[in-house]
């Protein structure tokens, strides 16, 4: 880069970075909209922003925008308010003022560097905030999300290349300064004869042109700098207050999805699960196998929530093995954890969350040759001694009440269902909604 030109290329580089960083968070914006009419929608997970849409509850997007850390104040608005949002609008003003800063050129005060320099640095760090937050908590790095780390880094290495060319170019122009104010200095003296010195750009006596020094940028005043800062908050928090403003309200749907009609078990089949904190009285319908069951049950423990709940358990294994209200086996495998977990006793719940963590696994094995003798294997190995009450009439007959509490309170034949009291959460509140629906219908939660 010439000198004189003002940091262009660096100016370059950030406008990209900003762009590719606003294409991603428009599009992660996009498909966060999409699910507040309270449906499972396919995402847009690639590394070209929108390019493909992907199902399954599983997939690292769905994971990331179901975690309690993909939106703000998710207590107060169904869903939250979607962090994508904030840096829709922080990478749209780093657009434009890198905009600013590559048209201006040698126009734009030294101040434009620096503030390129200082605040770019700030969506990295949230970058690397997430980053953290995606290998220490979620396990999963979404790639829209590494699209928008990318993005970051390229704004923050525009903003550090064009601070340094401006301390490069303000040494230059002090530099080639230099000689001129010594040869003045030498010639204004008391002693020795005045020697007059060619215009800056007309030939000397010699011949020779000399050298003119590139004219320095003006530093500009430093009241720009918050200035700037006030407009880029300003156009960070508008789309989160422009969405909230847009939210509909979700009070009425909360409590419309049906009650227990008899929520005690008169045999005492239903396993109770009360941590030391519990607040809240709930019933849980879940099936080990289940992945969508593992994916509830990992929101309520990231967000806090189940800690807090006394918890009656009931088991519905969507397998014909136990369930004769199925034909033939959804999860096969499913009845063996079952029986497994009720012979459990108070090692219930650590039995139920080895069976989330080992899914996958204990899954292909049902579904491998040797069938669910492998999942018998698995539960052997891993928590001997429960063969004998496993096999035995009183766990058959135990399921079995299980499965007649269900058709007693004409629940449907799907899992995973959560009572909040004798109220159902609804299955469309299971996901981004969680935490809203959950304190309004239990406001003990709240606290």
């Amino acid at each position: 880069m010439s000198r004189g030109r003002g940091p262009r290329w660096p100016a370059a580089l950030a406008l990209g970075g900003s762009l590719l960083g606003l294409s991603f968070s428009a599009s992660s914006t996009f498909d966060y909209i999409r699910h507040l009419d309270r449906q499972v929608h396919d995402l847009h997970c690639s590394f070209i922003p929108g390019l493909s849409a992907q199902e399954g509850a599983d997939s690292a997007c769905r994971v990331a925008m179901y975690s309690p850390y993909s939106a703000l104040f998710r207590e107060s608005f169904w869903g939250g308010l979607p962090i994508s949002l904030f840096a829709l609008g922080a990478f749209a003003f780093f657009a434009a003022f890198a905009l600013y800063v590559l048209l201006s050129a040698q126009h734009a005060p030294r101040r434009a560097a620096h503030f390129l320099f200082l605040a770019g640095l700030t969506p990295l760090a949230v970058s690397v905030l997430m980053a953290v937050i995606s290998a220490v908590r979620l396990g999963v790095f979404c790639k829209t999300c590494v699209g928008m780390y990318v993005s970051s880094a390229l704004l923050a290495a525009g903003g550090v290349w064009a601070f340094l060319e401006d301390r490069r170019e303000a040494r230059a122009a002090a530099w080639s300064g230099a000689p001129a104010r010594a040869a003045s200095a030498a010639g204004a003296g008391p002693v020795g004869p005045t020697v007059p010195m060619a215009p800056l750009g007309v030939e000397g006596p010699g011949g020779a042109a000399a050298a003119t020094p590139a004219p320095a940028r003006r530093m500009g005043s430093w009241i720009l700098l918050p200035c700037w800062l006030v407009a880029l908050g300003v156009s960070t928090v508008t789309p989160a207050l422009l969405y909230a403003s847009a939210l509909p309200s979700y009070a009425g749907y909360m409590t419309g999805c049906g009650k227990l009609e008899k929520p005690t078990e008169p045999h005492g089949a239903l396993l109770h699960v009360k941590p030391p904190g519990a607040v809240q009285p709930a019933t849980i319908l879940v099936d080990p196998l289940c992945p969508t069951c593992k994916a509830f049950h990992q929101r309520l423990v990231a967000e806090g929530v189940f800690e807090k709940l006394d918890t009656t358990l009931v088991l519905f294994p969507l397998d014909s093995d136990c369930n004769w209200m199925l034909s033939q086996a959804v999860h096969p495998g499913a009845c063996l954890i079952s029986k497994a977990i009720l012979c459990s006793d108070h090692r219930a719940m650590d039995v139920l969350e080895w069976a989330y963590d080992n899914q996958e696994e204990l899954l292909e094995g049902a579904k491998s040759g040797a069938g669910v003798a492998n999942v018998q294997a698995a539960i052997r190995q891993r928590w001997p001694g429960l063969d004998v009450c496993m096999d035995s009439k009183e766990t058959s007959l135990r399921m079995n009440r299980m499965l007649r509490y269900i058709v007693d309170n004409k629940l449907p034949v799907s899992t995973p269902q959560m009572f909040l009291g004798d109220t159902r959460l609804c299955d469309e509140d299971t996901d981004i909604g969680l935490s809203y629906a959950i304190r309004q219908l239990a406001p003990a939660l709240r606290r």
